[in-house]
């Protein structure tokens, strides 16, 4: 239903041509970009120059057209300005060298499970590492991470991040009850992602690790246009239900100008406990073939793997629990080609 209705949305869009470069405003321009996630359609339209008059009446128009495609529930139309870049890229500070996004079209494909053993394996090798669980309805790091707790602030009325591991966590699963639901809006977790970066005292990173929530919704398009993101991670596994949504997420970043840094196949095959074969249970090179077809990075195959999951339940990550396992050495292998890719 979403894709149908970005469908109409740009078939609309393309009728206008931008006042300034006298291009339309299809699909391929990067001067528009449009999300829509459970019926609410959220469209950007980038200025060009000072005359916002115009632009004004476009939007104008957009919103009342796209408010009549069905399926629609609301519209939101955003006017954003390239001089005014600089400073929403600042709306979201910290002090890291390198701010990593991960994200996945969908839930369910081990997203969490990456970003943390992602984060230990480059605190395993050196790196000073934050990670931010941004997926305010299903917080998972506190439990993979074994860390418990609430912040304290400090007299510049910040909050302290919980470490474990030598990593710094912020998470809002330490501020609510474990089993309490999140039932916020749009504009509440907005207001706690910002709270997450700016109220909190991260000090001086080399590397921030994000776990997004799944999908391509507010917090994924606040995030990149108003942080700057170093790049950003697909987890997919390597079926083609889920990797259709992996385009999705690959799509997104691309069109708010986020380098997609690679892409991870998870869940790529099983090893039989009986006859030590790889079973591949999701279909095969999914993942790697649809990194090619990008030509993004493919960073690697994460096989299923029970012992894995033990240590995501116990909080205790792989290359913490069994440093010299298989998954450790792919971890470390995916930290050490990205920090070789990002530093050089």
């Amino acid at each position: 239903m979403s894709d149908e209705i970005l469908s109409s949305i740009y078939t609309f869009s393309k009728k206008f041509a931008d006042p300034n470069t006298n291009l339309s405003f299809e699909e391929k321009n990067n001067n528009i970009s449009a999300v829509v996630r459970n019926g609410n359609v959220n469209i950007s339209l980038n200025i060009v120059g000072t005359d916002t008059e115009k632009y004004t009446d476009i939007s104008r128009l957009l919103k009342k057209n796209v408010e009549q495609i069905p399926g629609v529930l609301s519209v939101n139309v955003l006017l954003t300005s390239e001089n005014n870049k600089d400073q929403n890229t600042n709306r979201f500070k910290i002090d890291s060298k390198n701010i990593i996004a991960i994200a996945s079209g969908k839930g369910g494909v081990g997203k969490s499970t990456f970003a943390v053993n992602l984060a230990v394996a480059l605190k395993t090798i050196g790196k000073e590492v934050g990670l931010l669980d941004a997926d305010i309805y299903g917080p998972s790091i506190p439990r993979m991470m074994g860390i418990s707790g609430r912040p304290q602030g400090n007299e510049n009325k910040k909050l302290i991040p919980l470490e474990s591991y030598g990593i710094k966590c912020m998470s809002i699963g330490f501020l609510v009850n474990v089993d309490t639901p999140t039932i916020w809006r749009g504009p509440m977790v907005m207001k706690a992602l910002e709270q997450m970066f700016n109220g909190v005292e991260w000090g001086s990173l080399d590397y921030l690790i994000i776990d997004l929530p799944p999908g391509t919704g507010d917090a994924q398009l606040s995030l990149a246009q108003n942080s700057k993101i170093s790049g950003s991670i697909i987890v997919s596994t390597p079926q083609d239900v889920a990797l259709i949504d992996a385009r999705k997420g690959i799509n997104m970043f691309k069109r708010v100008d986020v380098d997609v840094l690679g892409l991870v196949e998870n869940m790529s095959y099983f090893i039989c406990e009986n006859c030590n074969e790889k079973h591949y249970i999701f279909s095969k090179d999914g993942g790697k073939n649809e990194a090619d077809k990008f030509q993004i990075p493919f960073l690697g195959s994460i096989p299923i793997n029970k012992q894995l999951r033990i240590q995501s339940d116990n909080g205790k990550p792989s290359c913490i629990d069994d440093p010299e396992s298989e998954i450790s050495n792919i971890y470390l292998s995916i930290a050490k080609n990205l920090t070789a890719s990002l530093e050089n």
